[in-house]
């Protein structure tokens, strides 16, 4: 199951943004990058005006990781189910990018894809620790 659209990072222009702009941090199987969205990049109405910007979420994983499209779409959606489970505590209006690294990322699993991020979102501040 993805992530709702509203949270989903789809654009192009989007990932460039936060791989241009954005801050990082890097763990052992994956690298965070995050970008606080502006307001004034969003047409404003009167109803988002009260609404905070969703958290927008979008991964990347090269050929390097593994050159099998199965174990790269399973670890996508690993990742996307780290995500559901890290939403409600996520700070909003952020654009995050999460890249996995080819350093046996392959055998990872979702405890771990779930520590990581979990640890690396808390060192950026996009989540704060309970």
């Amino acid at each position: 199951m993805a992530l709702p659209k509203a949270h989903r990072l789809r654009r192009r222009q989007d990932f460039q943004d936060v791989y241009q702009a954005g801050k990082r941090r890097s763990g052992q199987y994956l690298t965070v990058r995050f970008l606080l969205r502006k307001n004034h990049q969003q047409q404003l109405t009167a109803e988002t005006l009260d609404q905070p910007l969703p958290t927008q979420i979008g991964v990347s994983i090269s050929q390097k990781v593994s050159k099998r499209a199965v174990i790269r779409n399973r670890m996508k959606r690993q990742i996307h189910g780290a995500f559901r489970q890290l939403l409600p505590r996520m700070a909003p209006g952020w654009r995050i990018v999460v890249v996995v690294r080819p350093v046996l990322s392959s055998k990872c699993d979702y405890a771990e894809f779930l520590r990581e991020l979990e640890q690396l979102l808390t060192e950026a501040e996009v989540i704060h620790g309970n």
